[in-house]
């Protein structure tokens, strides 16, 4: 063999040693990370990102933001996810009269908090204010509230934005946190898998059938991305849930495109009293 062939090959066959840090550069690297910590609370202290009080740890609130929040607990009804006065079945699952009289596209839906009070106000400040300091809470909020739907779900969608929206606002608040929820539980996340195909018209102050008219017929399944979709789990991300005509109209094209199921999952929803009475 030539001289040069025989150099290459050698070389070829040489195997590195994989690089472990002993026990004294560990240490050594967290004492630079926790002293680097304590200078960015001394240049930037932890603060509520609700009310901007002092804290002692960032992305959090402070004692009195998080009394304000109105968390949705157990019991809830299964599909719809909205709270009940209690356990209706005595296996432990309960469908509300709401979801028997009109099923939903979706076959589950979860928010994590009633869209009032602090919740209210954190959700716009992120949609209308430019404010993304919460998406890490947001984050750990949807998944602990999703956690048996994102157990199964093998793919995250947002609810999209109309481009002309998309324009005005510079971002999808939906989208940022499909992307962060991804990462923090590791399922995929597509923000592009559905587009939306027509402009509505605002959907505050709009009653559920007129919200429903509103969306019929205005989204659609990316049409390259559509093999990516037959046979999958997918969980629908999005701010709130108010009547769930929104979550409807994109559940029915996901279907429609080949989706096992579609669950729904929200940083908070609007319950109306007669619903959850039921």
């Amino acid at each position: 063999m030539p001289k040069q062939g025989l150099l290459m090959s050698t070389a070829k066959t040489k195997v590195m040693p994989d690089f472990k840090p002993d026990g004294r550069l560990r240490r050594a690297g967290a004492l630079v990370l926790a002293a680097s910590m304590r200078l960015v609370d001394t240049v930037l202290p932890p603060r509520c990102i609700a009310c901007t009080e002092p804290i002692e740890r960032h992305d959090g609130l402070c004692a009195d933001c998080w009394a304000g929040v109105d968390f949705i607990q157990p019991p809830i009804c299964d599909t719809l996810g909205i709270p009940l006065p209690f356990q209706l079945d005595a296996d432990g699952s309960s469908v509300s009269a709401a979801a028997l009289a009109a099923p939903p596209e979706f076959s589950r839906a979860r928010a994590v908090a009633r869209y009032s009070g602090v919740m209210r106000n954190l959700i716009h400040d992120l949609k209308y204010r430019d404010r993304h300091e919460g998406i890490a809470l947001f984050t750990r909020w949807l998944a602990n509230t999703g956690a048996e739907l994102l157990s199964e779900a093998d793919l995250l969608v947002p609810v999209p934005l109309h481009p002309s929206r998309l324009w005005r606002r510079r971002f999808n608040q939906a989208a940022m946190l499909t992307k962060s929820l991804g990462r923090a539980v590791g399922v995929q996340s597509d923000p592009f898998m559905l587009t939306r195909t027509k402009r509505t018209k605002s959907q505050v102050g709009l009653t559920a059938k007129r919200r429903a008219r509103n969306v019929a017929g205005a989204f659609s399944v990316d049409e390259s991305r559509a093999e990516l979709i037959g046979g999958r789990v997918v969980v629908l991300l999005d701010d709130v849930i108010t009547t769930g005509a929104t979550a409807n109209a994109c559940a029915r094209v996901l279907r429609r495109a080949g989706a096992r199921s579609v669950d729904v999952l929200a940083l908070a929803r609007s319950v109306d009293p007669l619903a959850a009475s039921q």
